[in-house]
């Protein structure tokens, strides 16, 4: 059986040199990532991916912030081929390690959020794709970025959904930045539900019912709040008075619980047991997959790797169960072939 991290991260080195050209330096959430030696230095990875067994595997996938942040559209296109190109060479040079990744959309770019989509997937062999829950704070039910949606529709392959907000959105109107990273503690589970949300009530799955999205960090807060998300928001309209909600669930080709459990989860919880356990009772056994967000630990790799696992392997699970969520779950969603 293969432990497949379908949700890790890597600036492969052609992107980490193409990111400093652009901005020069690094601060805030570029500077953390930067800092940890696995996230560019291949020697590093490797060390820490051979703590885990020959079986151990990762799905590569760009990091944070998003690419529309470091610069304008023709910046962020040109970001995200440098890194489809550089992942795939990697997932070329050593299948066993990396059986596949993730491309990241540049979402900002009118023609090509769907032009290099297509590239990185029909050209390079990507698994998917990579967005974040806003662009430059737009929300992702604008019909903007809707040939995207469609084209994932048409292909089939799953969307990485990573949280994005950062220190400048604030945690009270009266202030202009976030204090103690409460944006990264709570507002990244936030960011996550919000954007299920929208897609949900602009009823993306009635209009694109092929559209399979992977949400980070066990589903952010939807199953711990399944009853507010269930029964809470069959009482939608009920608390606006401004505008006539009623009409958002009905026009819903099923109840809007429903939708909810049609997305995927990581299990990349930071060590928390119930968070993937709530993943595992909301979304179901055929839809979380092993995840474990490396490198981002206090040991720079290897301590949310460890702990995943062996959460995984400590919880009261079948074995079928555990093999589904550690390989079959991904080679069923991707179409990996091991």
């Amino acid at each position: 059986m293969k432990k497949i991290d379908v949700f890790n991260h890597i600036w492969p080195e052609p992107f980490f040199n193409a990111l400093i050209k652009q901005i020069g330096s690094m601060s805030d959430m570029t500077k953390r990532s930067g800092d940890v030696p696995m996230m560019t230095n291949l020697d590093r990875r490797f060390e820490v991916m051979d703590m885990f067994g020959e079986d151990y595997c990762q799905i590569l996938s760009l990091a944070s912030p998003p690419l529309e942040k470091f610069g304008d559209p023709a910046i962020a296109l040109e970001l995200s081929r440098i890194g489809s190109d550089s992942m795939a060479e990697l997932c070329q040079k050593y299948p066993e390690r990396f059986p596949g990744f993730v491309g990241t959309v540049p979402i900002s770019h009118p023609e090509g959020m769907v032009t290099e989509s297509k590239r990185a997937i029909e050209e390079l062999g990507a698994l998917g794709m990579q967005i974040f829950t806003n662009v430059n704070g737009t929300p992702l039910d604008l019909p903007a970025y809707a040939p995207f949606f469609e084209y994932m529709d048409s292909v089939g392959k799953p969307i990485w959904l990573h949280p994005a907000r950062g220190q400048d959105f604030s945690d009270y109107k009266s202030e202009s930045r976030s204090e103690y990273e409460i944006f990264w503690t709570f507002g990244w589970p936030y960011e996550t539900s919000a954007a299920m949300a929208r897609m949900v009530f602009s009823q993306f799955f009635d209009k694109w019912p092929n559209l399979k999205v992977i949400t980070h960090h066990a589903g952010g807060m939807i199953p711990f709040f399944e009853g507010r998300v269930g029964p809470g928001w069959d009482q939608m309209g009920k608390r606006t008075s401004d505008r006539d909600l009623s009409t958002v669930r009905t026009s819903l080709k099923r109840p809007h619980l429903e939708y909810f459990k049609e997305f995927y989860a990581d299990t990349a919880s930071f060590g928390s047991r119930k968070a993937i356990e709530h993943a595992i009772e909301f979304f179901g056994e055929d839809r979380v997959m092993f995840a474990s967000d490396a490198p981002f630990d206090p040991e720079g790799g290897p301590l949310y790797i460890r702990e995943t696992i062996n959460l995984i392997e400590r919880m009261d699970l079948s074995d079928e169960l555990r093999r589904k969520i550690f390989q079959d779950n991904a080679v069923k969603l991707m179409g990996l072939k091991l």
